[in-house]
């Protein structure tokens, strides 16, 4: 077993935390930004939309490629030009001009965010070998990243009323510089002597399928759903699915080994990754649109109001991983979504009162976020620990993959739901008064926080309307998948030993 020296170690863990750090602050700063971002760079609630999609859609692409990258070619490499490139990509976001370019900087920064996010792991789990100090070095890199995801809202939203929405990015140019100059004073250079070749079939398939499955549901209503240019698009993402189960079944070395799925403690932890990015994150990137428009917070209150939402999911993970420690994963993990799915319609009620404001909002906020925080650190020990250790990396792999595909695809799917209920609502408010296109672009508009494109009330009543759709939405969907995951474990689970103590990993980690 290698010795480091204390002081390479410190910087080593310095670096990991700071650049986990600026990802989570990359996942949950910018959704309270977007209204800002809509009107000040003149997008539509498609653009909304891209802007996260494109950063998730390309964490995935990466994630499962960059860990073999890292491995032939060296972790400590891999890592500063990840480091470098979250910089360069943070530098062309926070500069667009309009919401093309920032779109395009959004998916490079999500690829170099990835390609970082994978190789804190593989750094912390080579300079911190021995059992006590591996333990620390995960709390300390864990509870960053937490503070990152739980408090970006308020930081983002701050940093737009004080000195503008680009120094959201910008900040990140600096904090970067310093990253490198820690990773490369404190990191040892590793590497796996037999480390496979990279499953590039395997990642472009993939990529290409969730691509079009999200462009489908976010550009369909355009040409029409049922239209042969959308259809095609269909079909071209069900072909790209089917040879990624092609390429991974005949694969020598597969990046997603299908017989792990057979386990059933593995599955059942899974659908709970899924689940989770089914609802709660795709929300936060609409709640700032509810708070704004619905209640007509600024954005320094909006942030704030955020921070009921997610500041559970920093203080609640030490008590899942107590419950999971005492009862079986098989009851904590579905546990955890149901919780999250009353959060929804808690939610729901708190926003249908007359006066809806953000303390009738606040019980269904503070019950979803805790609802996240006793799920996620269970998925992501149970995934991992459901393998054997030489297969832990894959595991891990998977469930990031699984977070993010997840959230992809819903975060498409919430807006779809949004738009639809608003404009269900001016249907039957303006019936005869405006053909279907015409709605449907007013509805458009409505959802992405346009209200003075109609009468300011109509449209008003029709935005809440399409959040409770949406509530509604989130809330069953994922009682529909905790039930799944209830099945998937079995629901005569048994307690495990006490001295089977779950493996420590990261406490926060979403997409």
């Amino acid at each position: 077993m290698p010795f480091f020296p204390p002081r390479k170690n410190t910087l080593a863990l310095l670096a990991a935390c700071l650049s986990s750090l600026m990802f989570g602050l990359e996942i949950s700063s910018v959704p309270a930004i977007l209204p800002t971002l809509e009107q000040l760079l003149h997008g539509d609630f498609n653009d909304m939309q891209w802007v996260m999609n494109a950063y998730t859609i390309a964490c995935t692409t990466v994630l499962m490629a960059t860990g073999t990258l890292a491995d032939r070619y060296g972790r400590k490499r891999v890592f500063v030009v990840s480091i470098a490139l979250f910089g360069i990509t943070s530098l062309l976001c926070g500069l667009a001009p309009n919401m093309a370019v920032l779109i395009a900087g959004r998916f490079l920064q999500g690829a170099s965010g990835g390609a970082m996010l994978i190789c804190q792991v593989a750094v912390l789990s080579h300079q911190f070998q021995q059992g006590h100090e591996r333990v620390k070095a995960f709390a300390a890199w864990g509870i960053i990243f937490g503070i990152g995801l739980g408090f970006g809202p308020i930081i983002g939203s701050a940093t737009v009323a004080l000195i503008g929405w680009q120094w959201v990015f910008l900040v990140h140019a600096p904090l970067a510089l310093a990253t490198i100059a820690l990773a490369v004073s404190g990191v040892s250079e590793s590497r796996d002597p037999h480390a496979q070749k990279l499953d590039a079939w395997g990642v472009v398939t993939l990529s290409l399928a969730v691509f079009g499955v999200a462009f489908y549901i976010t550009q369909g209503a355009g040409p029409g759903f049922a239209s042969l240019p959308a259809l095609g698009i269909v079909a071209a993402s069900a072909l790209c699915l089917i040879g990624f189960v092609v390429a991974e079944s005949v694969s020598a070395h597969p990046m997603f080994d299908f017989s792990v799925f057979r386990i059933r403690k593995f599955s059942g932890a899974l659908i709970g990754s899924a689940a989770m990015n089914f609802s709660f994150w795709p929300f936060m990137i609409y709640l700032p649109v509810y708070f704004h428009h619905a209640l007509g917070y600024d954005d320094l209150h909006a942030g704030l109001a955020l921070l009921a939402y997610t500041l559970p999911t920093l203080v609640v993970p030490p008590v899942a991983e107590r419950l999971a420690h005492r009862y079986h994963p098989g009851f904590v993990i579905p546990g955890g979504l149901f919780t999250i799915g009353l959060g929804f319609f808690l939610m729901r009620a708190g926003s249908a009162v007359e006066h809806a404001n953000w303390l009738t909002m606040l019980p269904g906020c503070i019950v979803a976020g805790a609802g996240l925080g006793l799920t996620n650190t269970t998925v992501t020990n149970t995934t991992t620990g459901a393998v054997s250790t030489a297969r832990a990396g894959m595991a891990s792999g998977i469930d990031m993959s699984a977070r993010m595909i997840a959230l992809a695809i819903n975060i498409a799917l919430m807006g779809f739901v949004l738009v639809a209920g608003v404009d269900a609502s001016l249907s039957r408010t303006l019936s005869g008064a405006h053909d279907a296109a015409q709605i449907h672009a007013m509805s458009a508009a409505i959802a992405a926080g346009r209200i003075a494109a109609l009468d300011p009330q109509i449209a008003h009543d029709a935005l809440v309307q399409g959040f409770h759709w949406v509530m509604m939405y989130g809330g069953a969907g994922v009682w529909l998948l905790a039930a799944a995951s209830f099945a998937t474990f079995g629901a005569m689970a048994q307690r495990p030993p006490r001295h089977e103590a779950p493996a420590t990993t990261c406490a926060q980690c979403t997409d």
